[in-house]
């Protein structure tokens, strides 16, 4: 069976090893390929699924997509804990060590640059949605529609003033177009969908100040995910992000339990 080379991230040399157990794509564990001061994390997949055609349909396969998607997912998280990874996105596949060092010498300027600036860092991702219970079930009335709207104001309030402290524990942001955004008749909207590069030694402090932030504020809920390998930061590189891959929006950011603080 004919085997190609799935590429999970392009890194630093870092020295801890990875886990023995830790199984990727496929159920093939990740391998390090060394090339011009690089690393590639690899690993091997079978062509009769990842080849070009059967790729195109396999990823119209919600769950194989799903699946894959975590496998991808836990190879990145391993990544994180160790080094700062510049991730690629799901399902680069080439043919084989030798394309994998030809896209890492051509693309080599591009991945030190972005390393360089994701070194020691990791990204929290913070959404802000409205908390409206009384609303929520009830028909749209003048009375409702009042009630929401100042629910959604002091939200809205509420946001300004948490994305602001946040932009000052942050090296950069990213905001997002909220998926469900506010509106008269949505009692639960999204308010904030943003993303924060941090230093991974100020992430304490980042969590604390989220939280200390939420803990008080009536009418809204505060959704913190992380950390995580700087997806919303990698650049210009044309191979990086999660997001974006055929339209994804995400499914590995969806496998474990988001920190909630209310």
């Amino acid at each position: 069976m004919s085997a190609l080379r799935y590429v999970y991230a392009i890194c630093r040399p870092f020295e801890a090893a990875l886990s023995a157990e830790l199984a990727g794509v496929a159920g093939v564990p990740p391998k390090l390929l060394r090339h011009g001061g690089l690393i590639a994390v690899v690993g091997s997949v079978p062509e009769r699924e990842f080849g070009a055609e059967p790729l195109r349909r396999r990823l119209e396969d919600v769950e194989w997509l799903e699946a894959t998607a975590r496998a991808h997912q836990g190879v990145i998280d391993a990544l994180t804990a160790v080094t700062s990874p510049l991730p690629l996105r799901l399902a680069t596949v080439l043919r084989d060590d030798s394309g994998v060092r030809v896209l890492m010498e051509e693309r080599r300027e591009d991945f030190l640059r972005t390393l360089d600036r994701l070194d020691g860092r990791v990204e929290w991702d913070v959404k802000v949605y409205t908390e409206n219970t009384e609303a929520a079930g009830a028909s749209v009335s003048s009375e409702t529609v009042g009630a929401f709207g100042g629910t959604l104001e002091r939200a809205e309030e509420f946001t300004r003033r948490l994305h602001g402290t946040l932009s000052r524990c942050a090296e950069e942001t990213r905001l997002r177009t909220p998926r469900n955004p506010a509106s008269s008749e949505e009692p639960d909207a999204e308010v904030l969908d943003a993303a924060y590069l941090v230093p991974r030694a100020e992430s304490e402090e980042f969590v604390e100040r989220v939280n200390g932030s939420a803990r008080d504020e009536p009418g809204v809920r505060v959704e913190l995910t992380g950390p995580w390998a700087a997806y919303s930061f990698t650049g210009s590189t044309g191979l990086t992000g999660f997001k974006g891959f055929t339209g994804l929006t995400g499914f590995a950011r969806n496998t474990r339990n988001p920190w909630n603080t209310t």
